[in-house]
């Protein structure tokens, strides 16, 4: 058996290959580009590399051209933590001593001891791994535009207290096109406070309002005019146009968001989980397709509905030493799959009778909001392991039967 360890970087790698005895066969160091690329494979084939019998690699990364050339065929590729390598290279050594060379052959040595141990990275299918991109840039665009977007109301707050007070009743506030054409046409209080009611009107059709256009022009325009505390005249233009320039960052923020999430709708709904998981109460297209990026559709990646709890952080954790034993939440998880657990169990309250009665149960025991929260994603999380397993749609009175009754 031969083991591959590779000491990713930007520019370059180190390469090492091992047998069953830990010795060194051979050690490369090539370049990020198509040539290095081919130089590892052509090593890789002199040492018995085939596509039915592929040497397995231990690399620091998952992503990447180069995981994406390893990651063809059957070849099993397995992607270490850097701390966890880390602690590997102590045993070898006290002396703290570091290379590239020598991370590479610490990675190998980790497969040839402890391969069992770790997983290699799942096998999704291209379209899977299409939604994980788009599902994941969308997570980002959307953290990004409430970024930008509290940026912009924290300084609002400064100087401009009317605007905050004219779009507090609108669902995303500063998020939504009607506040952010009205901030360009007035970026000062006084610049709002002389908009007429047909300029009002304009910068609300201009926005893509289509109702209620003329009484929202008339409370703008009364909120506009209010009495309000004033900075001085120079200082309101100089914060006018600081609040132009973070207007423009919300407004790419928001354009990026949109077109994102158009993207991953189109792309989660040629998959073929996308009807089971969609069958889920609380789950639309974007959390839907966030589900897929972070839990894949290999099969065989989670042995058990156990594991899958585990790596979404919904399944608490045990620490017992001596006479200490505490169950606790699980602090080690993949976070976005975290988040929007969170997101999709709080949309269940309402969507599913079950789900709502189940979460009121758990507040009556003497759970708080959030634990019941994650114990209802921890229970939906299993369900949905089944149904992907079964190929099953979710169906309410198995899902909750004593949950339903109770609720009746």
């Amino acid at each position: 058996m031969i083991y591959c360890g590779i000491d990713w970087a930007e520019t370059h790698h180190d390469i090492a290959l091992i047998d069953d005895t830990g010795k060194l066969l051979a050690k490369r160091r090539i370049m990020d580009d198509a040539a290095g690329y081919q130089m590892l494979l052509d090593l890789l084939a002199e040492y018995g590399d085939t596509q039915d019998a592929p040497i397995p690699v231990s690399i620091e990364t998952s992503r990447g051209l180069l995981v994406s050339v390893l990651r063809q065929g059957k070849r099993k590729v397995f992607a270490v933590n850097p701390m966890a390598a880390a602690r590997y290279r102590d045993r070898h050594g006290v002396s703290r001593k570091k290379s590239d060379p020598g991370d590479a052959l610490v990675l190998a040595n980790i497969l040839r001891t402890d391969m069992p141990m770790h997983r290699p990275l799942p096998d999704d299918s291209d379209l899977a791994r299409a939604v994980a991109v788009l599902a994941r840039a969308q997570q980002d665009a959307t953290w990004n535009r409430q970024q930008a977007s509290n940026q912009l109301r924290s300084l609002l707050r400064e100087y401009y207290p009317a605007a905050l007070q004219a779009f507090a009743t609108w669902q995303n506030g500063l998020c939504r096109p009607e506040a952010r054409v009205l901030l360009a046409v007035a970026p000062t209080p006084a610049k709002a406070a002389s908009l007429s009611l047909a300029q009002l009107r304009s910068a609300l059709k201009r926005a893509g309002r289509v109702r209620g256009i003329d009484a929202e022009a008339q409370r703008l325009r009364e909120v506009f005019r209010a009495e309000y505390a004033h900075q001085p005249p120079l200082v309101e233009d100089a914060l006018g146009k600081q609040m132009l320039s973070l207007l423009r960052q919300l407004d790419a923020a928001c354009t990026a968001t949109d077109d994102l999430a158009e993207a991953v709708e189109e792309s989660f709904r040629q998959h073929p989980d996308a009807e089971i998981i969609l069958s889920f109460p609380g789950l639309g297209p974007q959390t839907g397709a966030r589900v897929l990026a972070e839990i894949g559709d290999d099969r065989s990646r989670f042995t058990d509905a156990r594991g899958l709890k585990s790596y979404a952080g919904s399944a608490p954790i045990t620490r017992a030493s001596g006479k200490k034993h505490h169950v606790g939440r699980r602090m080690i998880k993949n976070n976005r799959l975290h988040n929007t657990g969170y997101l999709w169990a709080f949309a269940a309250l309402t969507a599913s009778p079950g789900a709502n009665a189940h979460y009121r149960h758990r507040r009556a025991v003497g759970d708080w909001h959030a634990q019941a929260q994650r114990h209802l994603f921890n229970r939906m999380l299993g369900q949905l392991f089944h149904c992907l397993k079964t190929g099953e749609l979710f169906d309410e009175h198995q899902a909750f039967p004593s949950s339903l009754a109770v609720a009746a």
